[in-house]
C-alpha cells in the first residue's frame, strides 16, 4: 500500500494528490506490473530450464505439437508475479474486493502449481485426480464468497444483461452460484491454454473490459447514470484489472509464436479464476458468457465431444478442444490464434455496449 503513503504527503506536497484518484493508481499499476514481467522474464524462464520445468506434450495430441516437447512450462508464475507486486503497491488492500479477489487468483495458481508439478514429476499429462482439483476450486470460491456476503453484505442478485433493470435476488442460493461462475471460468481457460498466445491475449481484453466495468461500478455517479448497480469498493479493482492486462502483456512477450515458456496450469487456472472472480464481484456473472465467448466455445467443444462419444461412440470434432480441431482441417496455428483474438475483441465490444442498452 505504497500509494496510501505517498497520499499521505499531500499535505505537504500536492503533486502527491494524484495517488487519490483510481485512475492514475491503475496506470502506474499497469507499468509496474509489465516492467516486472519484461525485467525478470529471461531470469524466470532460466529457471525453469535449470529445473527441468519442461513442457509434457499429450501422446493423443496433433503431431506438430511434438517440437514444444520440453519447453518451460508454469510460466503462470510470471504472470502472478507481475499481478501481486503492484497490488501490493498501488491498490487499497483494506477493501474485502481486493482481497478477496487476490485469494481467489493466488488460490486456484497453487492448485494449478501443484497440478503442474506432478505432470512434470511423473512425466506425464494427468496431474491432480480431477474431482479433487475441482472440490479444492469450489472450495476456494465457495469460502471467499460466503465471507463477503456474511460478512460485508454483498449482493445476491443476477443481472441480466442487454436488459434494463432486470435481474433476480437468489439469496443464498448465491453461494453455489457464486463459485460455479468462478470454477466454470477457470476451467474454461485451461482448456483454451493449448496453442502460443491463445488464452493470455483474450484473457487481457476480458481483463481490460473488467476494468471498465469494475470502475463504473465503483462510481456512484456514473452508476446512476448509466443505470448500473453501485457496489462500494469495487473502483479499486480498476489497478488491479491493468495490473493483470500489463502482466498478460508480459508474458506474451515471452510466449508469442514460437513460444519461449508455457503458463501450465499454474497460469491458466489462476487467471480465469481471475476473470471469474471479476464477473462476480462486478455482478457481471451472466455477461462473462459473452465477454468470455472464446473459452466457453472451448469448454463446450469438450464437453460435446466427450457426451457425443460415451452415448454414440462417435466423435463430433476432429480434436477437442476446438482449436485442435482447426489444426487437423488444415489451419495454421497462427491463423486460428489471430482469429480468436479477433473474436475476442469482438465480443468486449459486444459486452461494452451493455452499458448503454441497460
Amino acid at each position: 500500500m505504497l500509494y496510501q503513503w505517498l497520499y499521505s504527503l499531500s499535505d505537504h506536497v500536492s503533486a502527491f494528490n494524484v495517488f487519490r484518484y483510481i485512475t492514475f493508481r491503475t496506470f502506474v499499476s499497469f507499468f509496474t506490473g509489465f516492467f516486472v514481467c519484461w525485467v525478470a522474464g529471461p531470469y524466470f524462464i532460466k529457471s525453469l530450464v535449470k529445473k527441468q520445468m519442461g513442457q509434457i506434450v499429450r501422446d493423443d495430441g496433433p503431431a506438430s505439437h511434438k517440437k514444444k516437447q520440453g519447453t518451460p512450462t508454469m510460466g503462470g508464475g510470471l504472470i502472478l508475479l507481475g499481478l501481486i507486486v503492484p497490488a501490493l503497491l498501488w491498490t487499497n488492500l483494506v477493501d474485502p474486493l481486493v482481497w478477496a479477489t487476490l485469494v481467489v487468483t493466488i488460490g486456484y495458481g497453487y492448485i494449478g502449481y501443484v497440478d503442474d508439478s506432478m505432470k512434470v514429476t511423473k512425466k506425464n499429462t494427468k496431474g491432480l485426480p480431477g474431482k479433487l482439483r475441482l472440490i479444492a476450486e469450489y472450495g476456494i470460491a465457495a469460502a471467499v464468497i460466503g465471507v463477503l456476503i456474511w460478512k460485508y453484505g454483498f449482493s445476491t442478485v443476477v443481472n441480466i444483461p442487454f436488459f434494463k433493470n432486470a435481474g433476480f435476488d437468489i439469496g443464498w442460493g448465491y453461494m453455489i452460484f457464486g463459485p460455479l461462475v468462478v470454477v466454470g471460468c477457470a476451467n474454461a481457460v485451461n482448456l483454451t491454454d493449448g496453442l502460443d498466445g491463445l488464452a493470455i491475449v483474450p484473457v487481457i481484453i476480458c481483463a481490460t473490459t473488467f476494468a471498465v466495468f469494475s470502475y463504473i461500478a465503483g462510481n456512484v455517479e456514473i452508476a446512476r447514470y448509466l443505470n448500473i448497480p453501485h457496489i462500494p469498493g469495487a473502483g479499486e479493482l480498476t489497478p488491479l484489472a491493468g495490473a493483470m492486462v500489463a502482466a498478460g502483456l508480459g508474458f506474451l512477450w515471452f510466449n508469442t509464436y514460437p513460444a519461449q515458456v508455457f503458463m501450465g496450469d499454474v497460469g491458466s487456472l489462476s487467471i480465469g479464476g481471475f476473470l471469474g472472480i471479476l464477473a462476480v464481484l462486478t455482478k457481471n456473472e451472466l455477461l462473462l458468457v459473452v465477454l468470455g465467448g472464446v473459452f466457453v466455445v472451448e469448454a463446450l467443444s469438450v464437453i460435446t465431444q466427450v457426451i457425443s462419444f460415451k452415448l454414440t461412440g462417435k466423435r463430433v470434432f476432429k480434436m477437442a478442444p476446438i482449436h485442435h480441431h482447426f489444426e487437423l482441417k488444415g489451419l495454421t496455428e497462427t491463423k486460428i490464434i489471430v482469429r480468436f483474438w479477433i473474436i475476442s475483441i469482438l465480443l468486449a465490444i459486444l459486452s461494452l455496449s451493455t452499458l448503454k442498452l441497460r
